[in-house]
């Protein structure tokens, strides 16, 4: 089984896990007299087979993600790491110069000259040239990452 294989079918299960505490709790306590929608022990032995199945799966994958090697970045868990701080100081520098511009929420123009003036703290036009560079940098590691996913073989 290819990783990228293995990391479609946690998500499903990680679904079907939040699907089945929905049913349960749903059918946990029913009204006197009334049969309950489903049998909630049934429900959450299901339940434990999928869980076992998911620990299972995350384990391998954990494995393979510290195993395997993306070109320069070392191990797809670099790969991984360096990705989850691309994106937020990506999100950082966008949410800098937004701010510095005068967009985003709470943004007030003045409405008299008399009105004090604000200012940029901070160069806008660089923070978003920055923040070009850096969604480039992102896409360019998730190209790199999904390829690793579809073509490394998930360990044992």
């Amino acid at each position: 089984m290819k990783l990228g294989e293995a990391l479609a079918e946690r998500a499903e299960a990680a679904r079907r896990v939040e699907q089945l505490r929905t049913r349960i709790n749903g059918s946990a306590r029913y009204q006197e007299g009334e049969l309950p929608p489903e049998d909630a022990a049934v429900l959450l032995t299901e339940l434990d087979q999928i869980l076992d199945h998911l620990e299972s799966l995350i384990r391998r994958i954990n494995r393979t993600n510290a195993a395997v090697p993306v070109d320069d970045l070392g191990t797809l868990t670099d790969a991984l790491a360096r990705r989850d701080i691309l994106r937020l100081r990506h999100a950082a520098i966008t949410a800098a110069a937004d701010a510095a511009a005068g967009s985003g929420r709470g943004h007030v123009t003045r409405q008299l000259r008399s009105e004090l003036k604000m200012l940029a703290g901070l160069p806008v036009a660089e923070l978003r040239e920055r923040a070009d560079r850096l969604a480039g940098e992102l896409r360019q590691l998730e190209v790199q990452i999904q390829r690793t996913n579809w073509e490394a073989d998930l360990l044992d």
